[in-house]
């Protein structure tokens, strides 16, 4: 088990942890119905807070921010000089934290995307991971949560008896939610987006390979080009620039803010 704590990557607080140590503190979290935010970022999401000073400030406030991608594995290591043993991958995450849910018979709750995916996600969750308990599940309004309806979500989930809620809305909103609900709810929330599409079948993996190599981006492209383009082509070579810059000394990041710049977004 291993948690070094937090690093400076772009000015996004990214923790250095692997699995075991992340599982831990979900599990220890749900038996003790306490609070715990985390989120799997990959470049895209570590960009999102480089060039957003209100999410920054979300991902910060945020108690895990796990690094979803090799990329920002690799930046703990050039930056930092901590050499992790694996990625912390959402979907993979999501799997191992079902599996010690299911043996502690914890209930688990899905938010997010639409009915069919969340339909499609259950089955082959609950064929996944034998005994696992679904508490409920909830497709996203794909539109901003006023106060109350987040006060009758948070309701919702709490009655359901769940313990842990996996909340797959897509980078930045994913993040934004969780940081939201987490001040109304005590259990765990983990933002895991591509997950849910993923583990409902609809959406391929890369290879092992390319995924060890850095190169699951190239795959996703391949398979969402009209969706993912700008994200890769422009955000990628501006990540591996500022890393750089960084592990040189020639730029230096902000750390932690004390006060939000500005009003926040709810998405749901």
């Amino acid at each position: 088990m291993l948690d070094l704590g937090k690093r400076n990557v772009l000015g996004v607080q990214i923790s250095a942890i692997d699995y075991e140590a992340v599982v831990d503190r979900v599990i220890a979290s749900a038996e003790r119905r306490e609070r715990l935010t985390i989120s799997a970022l990959a470049v895209h999401g570590v960009m999102t807070g480089v060039l957003d000073s209100a999410q920054r400030y979300r991902l910060n406030h945020l108690d895990l921010v796990v690094p979803d991608g090799q990329p920002v594995r690799w930046a703990l290591r050039f930056v930092h000089g901590i050499r992790l043993p694996d990625r912390v991958y959402g979907p993979t995450l999501m799997l191992k934290a079902c599996e010690a849910a299911a043996e502690r018979a914890l209930g688990v709750y899905l938010y997010g995307s639409r009915p069919d995916v969340l339909a499609a996600l259950r089955r082959n969750l609950q064929a996944r991971v034998p005994g696992l308990r679904l508490a409920g599940a909830e497709p996203s309004c794909f539109r901003r949560l006023s106060d109350r309806e987040q006060r009758e979500l948070a309701e919702r989930i709490e009655s359901s008896g769940a313990a842990i809620v996996f909340v797959g809305l897509g980078c930045p909103r994913q993040e934004v939610w969780i940081y939201e609900l987490g001040h109304l709810l005590h259990l765990p929330l983990l933002a895991v987006g591509a997950a849910f599409d993923f583990h409902a079948g609809l959406l391929p993996q890369a290879p092992p390979s390319m995924q060890e190599a850095g190169l699951e981006w190239m795959f996703r492209l391949a398979c969402e080009p009209r969706r993912l383009w700008r994200r890769y082509l422009f955000l990628n070579p501006a990540y591996a620039s500022l890393v750089l810059m960084q592990t040189l000394g020639i730029v230096t990041f902000d750390g932690i803010e004390e006060a939000p710049p500005r009003e926040f977004v709810r998405f749901g």
